[in-house]
Parts: structure tokens; sequence; C-alpha cells
């Protein structure tokens, strides 16, 4: 493709952001603008008017999927194998491997069990989890944070550390040096190596700097401190260097990332040229909107490129059931007769909020996947828990107690952030295994697996059609036609362990994140009541919603959708009396309803176990309102699987018999 075809179709800060001479150059492309299209153009733009030698290209990416992505584009457009794409590491430990094989060195062998390593270390403390300190050592790492500053620090940051700082920095210390005798290198060290031996051997550095002259950077506003140290090594002095992000996109702070980074660049490097990418090609006016709600219009306004949609919605429900029914509902009537379920996604926070939610979807017959995995139970301590209750012999209803009794923190304990997304996650094993003992009239170990197991099996292979269940963070980079953004709550949006400014403004970059994987239809919902094992807690709505509904409120009146904040003054006085009549409350005058209702207090009372475990009041309302006939017709609807229909179809036509 020669120069001019690869400009065509490019809006004019696109072509500007291709075609810019000299350097670096700075460009901030906000959600949907393109800015992969402008990045791979621009290679290939330098390329064909002879201003860059492929071979002499370094494009660095965050992922091995968006190297390949980055690679297959350029091929596309008619250029080979030539640019080196690839993360830091990957080039890092490449640029390693060869240095070492030059100069006859055994390599050092790669830690990948880095948990065991330092669990080996810490010997018996009690009360502080490997994991936690692993990800300590691995932000201060990312940070350029050294062991004797790490106090500091951390406290400069607002973290919780996972021990005494001062008992910290010395197990920080005996882990690198425990590191070099073993001849032992992870992740960090093959940054900080690459870094060193740039540093000190200026004849390899100008090398290096001669085969990569040419460097690309995606995604920069997720750079942390080590990265980018290692990109200056790379770069030298040279000024050709492109990079791209988007800093209302930053969600990786917990990681040692750092959007200041991007946001300062300028500031550091005065020659530098900016370029603002603010065309939004994704989304519509109405979903736009709403994303500027969600960073309360702090951040440029996204110019939307496609037409009207409907208006987002926002609805409070009752608990955390009937918002997981209420979800599968919506759902269902966004599908289209012939269209793909794969076309829909749901969203939260949390991996733990995904276990009504992907039941409910199960029990209505929609076909779902969990990306990254299969939500809460493929974490290690959902998968260790489970390897202690599957044991034959075990009693399940004692040891679940215990579990359950084990997740309440003391008076005054401080949880670090993984201990919290931990206990979450463990809370919600315990909701399965309570469902679980109301459906087995002889519960054993194994057959608790076995049940489990049947729910992992419905879960389709990545190609499959189905709707997406992802968190906040799984979701970037993604879009879907319509988007279902479930558990707006204090305590998830933001989350409960965000207390510093920095962290506050992540989470609230995060709901942006979530907002903008839309292209046409959002859903917005948050539950009143939610249950963490088997106790069910009052929950309020994020603090982020009432900015979400005023611009609700303004698209509902007709008003264009860019124009909301102007509208805001007028608007917030009916903000929280829309949020109230949004609860979606149980009606308390349908006779067949308050039948229904009581034979399920009745079953949960004998079972011991909470009404929800029985039927969900949307469920109870949806068999009250459709009044099936035969179990055929109970079988469709929401919230009853097999289980439940082998296990009450006969009691609930009853009622319905003698109610109707």
């Amino acid at each position: 493709m020669d120069s001019e075809g690869l400009l065509a179709g490019l809006n004019e800060r696109q072509i500007a952001a291709v075609t810019a001479e000299g350097g670096p150059l700075v460009v901030h492309a906000g959600a949907g603008s393109g800015k992969t299209r402008v990045l791979t153009r621009r290679i290939a733009y330098r390329v064909a008017d002879g201003q860059t030698d492929p071979r002499r290209v370094l494009a660095l990416t965050f992922t091995r999927k968006a190297a390949s992505e980055l690679r297959q584009r350029l091929r596309v457009m008619g250029m080979r194998d030539d640019v080196v794409a690839g993360t830091f590491h990957a080039i890092a430990l490449t640029q390693l491997r060869a240095r070492w094989a030059e100069r006859g060195i055994t390599p050092p062998t790669l830690l990948d069990r880095k948990i065991r390593f330092v669990a080996q270390l810490m010997g018996r403390r009690s009360g502080v989890e490997p994991l936690d300190v692993v990800g300590e050592i691995e932000w201060a790492r990312a940070r350029l944070v050294a062991p004797h500053d790490y106090g500091t620090a951390a406290d400069l940051a607002g973290r919780t550390p996972p021990m005494p700082p001062e008992q910290f920095a010395e197990l920080m210390e005996q882990f690198q040096q425990e590191k070099r005798r073993r001849r032992l290198v992870d992740f960090d060290d093959l940054l900080a190596l690459a870094i060193r031996d740039l540093q000190q051997d200026p004849d390899y550095a100008n090398a290096v700097r001669w085969r990569h002259r040419h460097l690309y950077v995606d995604e920069f506003q997720d750079v942390n401190p080590l990265q980018y140290e290692l990109l200056r090594a790379w770069r030298g002095d040279s000024t050709d260097l492109f990079v791209v992000g988007d800093p209302n996109q930053a969600i990786y702070g917990w990681n040692g990332a750092d959007p200041e980074l991007l946001r300062r660049f300028a500031k550091r490097e005065p020659t530098s040229v900016v370029i603002e990418l603010n065309d939004n090609y994704r989304s519509t006016p109405q979903v736009l909107t709403m994303a500027s709600a969600a960073l309360e219009g702090k951040a440029p306004q996204l110019v939307p490129h496609l037409g009207d949609g409907p208006v987002p919605t926002l609805t409070a429900y009752a608990n955390d059931l009937t918002e997981a029914a209420g979800i599968a509902d919506a759902i269902k009537n966004a599908h289209t007769i012939g269209g793909s379920w794969s076309k829909q996604a749901v969203l939260v926070r949390t991996n733990a909020q995904l276990v009504p939610i992907e039941q409910a979807l199960g029990d209505a017959g929609i076909p779902v996947r969990v990306r990254g995995g299969s939500g809460p139970l493929g974490t290690k301590e959902v998968k260790d828990e489970l390897r202690s209750l599957g044991r034959p012999g075990i009693d399940l209803q004692h040891a679940i107690g215990e579990l359950e009794t084990s997740l309440e923190p003391e008076p005054g304990e401080q949880l670090t952030n993984t201990e919290v997304d931990r206990r979450q996650n463990l809370a919600a094993l315990t909701r399965l295994v309570h469902e679980y003992l109301t459906v087995d009239p002889d519960p054993s170990g194994p057959n608790l697996l076995a049940w489990i197991a049947t729910l992992q099996a419905g879960e389709m292979q990545l190609d499959g059609d189905a709707v997406e269940l992802a968190t906040f963070h799984g979701a970037k980079g993604l879009e879907w036609d319509v988007v279902h953004v479930g558990g707006l709550e204090k305590g998830f949006m933001p989350i409960s362990y965000a207390k510093t400014g920095a962290q506050l403004a992540e989470e609230q970059r995060l709901l942006y994140v979530a907002v903008t994987r839309a292209e046409r239809e959002l859903h917005l919902s948050w539950a009143g009541e939610r249950t963490f094992g088997t106790k069910a807690r009052k929950r309020q709505p994020s603090m982020y919603l009432e900015m979400l509904q005023s611009a609700i409120s303004h698209l509902e009146r007709g008003h264009r959708p860019l124009d909301w904040k102007a509208q805001i003054a007028t608007s917030r006085g009916a903000v929280k009396t829309a949020l109230d009549k949004r609860v979606d409350r149980n009606p308390v005058d349908d006779p067949l309803f308050e039948a229904l209702r009581a034979w399920r207090r009745d079953r949960a009372r004998a079972a011991d176990v909470p009404a929800y475990v029985i039927f969900s009041d949307q469920t109870l309302r949806a068999i009250a309102k459709r009044k099936p006939a035969s179990r055929a017709q109970l079988a469709g609807m929401p919230g009853i699987g097999p289980v439940k229909l082998e296990r009450f179809a006969t009691e609930v036509l009853d009622i319905l018999s003698e109610n109707t």
C-alpha cells in the first residue's frame, strides 16, 4: 500500500499523528478513537515513504495477543514480518539470551513459582499470605522502590503492607539475595538485567539502539517506572519515539503502572509533539454521554460518529439475586431472533460478583462464558478450599460454617487488597455450597465436587456463541453491542480498599472503561441488599450513580446527548427521586405471589437456608405473572434450572392450581 493510500479513511487528527515529523510524538487517544489503527498506519506510512527501515522498528505492547494483532494489521497493509513487536519482558529476554550466548554464560533459571519460593523464605508467619507478599514485592520492584525506601513509599501511596514495613523490607532484601545465590531470575529481573547491560556497556547499548532505532509504545498509560527506565535505556538520546495511550483508561496502578508518565511526558520533554484523538467511532452519543458522566466531565468530551441509540438505563434491584435475574431478562430482551449472544456482555467489578449472575443466566438458558477463567471457582483460594470440602466423610454444614466464621474480619483488622478479594471469592463459594445442600438430600464432599463440575461444564469454548461475563479489568480493550454493568454499589465501585485520592481516581477511570465497552446499548444496575456467604447486608448505591442518573435524566427529557453538563443544575433535584423509583420492589397485593412467598418461606425454614436459595423474588414474580400450567412451561421461567425443576416443580404447580 502506498503512502497516500495509507491515509485514506483517516480524519484530520489521525492523519497528523501518522505523518508528523520529528519527535518524540505523544498521542492521547480516547476510547474508540482508533489508536491501534493510527500506530500501525504510522509504521507503514513511514516505511512506504522511505523514512523507516522496517527491520529497525521495535513496537512494544503489553500482551502477546496485542503484538500478534499489530503484526497481522501490518501484513494486511503489505508489510512482511520484519517489524519486531512484543512485550517489554519478551524483548528483554530475547536480548538477554543473545547476550548470554555471545559471552558463553549459562542462562539463569526463570523463577516460575514465586509464591512457593517466598513462602519458604517466610517460614511460619501467622496471618500473612505469601500471595500478598509477592504482590507487594512486585509493586515495589515495578516502582523502582528499594527495600530501604519501602516504608516511606508505601506510606505515600496509601498501601497496606502485609507485615510491618521494616520486616517487609528485610524479606524483600532476602528475596533478592536468595535468588542471586540460586541463580534464579523473575520477570522483574529480566527488565532490571536488560537495563544494567545497556547502562554498563556503551558499545552493546549502541548496537541495540542501532538495531531498534524506531520505537513505538502502545497503551503507554500502563507503563510502570521499571519499564520506562528500560525504554529510556533502549532509546538513548534518540527522538524517534512514538507513544500512544489514554490517561483516562489507566487502571493498573495496583500493579505499579504510573499514568503520570503519559500525562507529564511533554513537561519532561518540551520538544515533544502532543496530538489529541477525541473522535469516537465505537459508541452512540448516548453511551458517550454516560462515559463523560462517569468521569464527571473531567476529561475532554469524545466526539461521536455513530447515530443515536437508546437511552441507557439505571435500575436498582431489591437484592443481588433479583439483579441477576433482571440482567438475564434484559439480555433475553436485547437478543434478536437468529442474532448472536456474543454481542452482549455483563461486566462487574470483582470475580465474586459473577457467581449469581452466571447462575441466573444458566437457569434462563442463556449460554455464557467467563472471560479469563471460571470466575471465583478458578482462583487458587477456592480450588484449595474445594480440595478440603471434597473429602469423603466431611460434615459440609459444619465445615462451611467454620469457613464463614473465618471470613469475618476481626474488629479493627486491616485487610490487604488481596485478602479482601480472597475473602469475597471464598464467600461466593460458601453461597454455592449452601445451594448445593438444599438440592442434595444426601450431601457429601465428592458429590459437592461433582455438582460444581456440572456448573463449570456449561461454560462454552472461547469461540462459541455466548454472553461474556467479565470484570472491569478483564473487559479492557474489548467491545460489545450491548453491555450490562452490574453491582454498582459502595464497596464495589469504588472498591472498599480504595482510600487515597489516587486510588479513588483509578476506580472512577475503571467505571469509565466499563461504560465505554458498549457500542449501542448500556444497562447499569445495583442491588439494595447483597448476600455474602449466608449473611444478607444492606447496600448503598455507588457515589458515581448520581452523576450517571443526571445524564440519563437529561437524555430522557430529549436534550441533545452531549449537552448534559449544562443541564445538571436543573436535573439534580430529580436524581434521588429517580433512583428511588427505580428500586425493584416486591409486589404485596398479588395473592398468588404471596402464596408462593409463603411456600418458599416454609421450605427455607425446613431446610435451614435463606429464602433466596429456594427461589428469588424475581422468579416468583415471573411465575405469578405467567402462571405456567406444566413442567415444560415452568422450565421456561427465569431462575429455574434442571435441579430446581426436579426438586420443586410438583409443589409449585400445586400452589398454582390451588390459587388460580
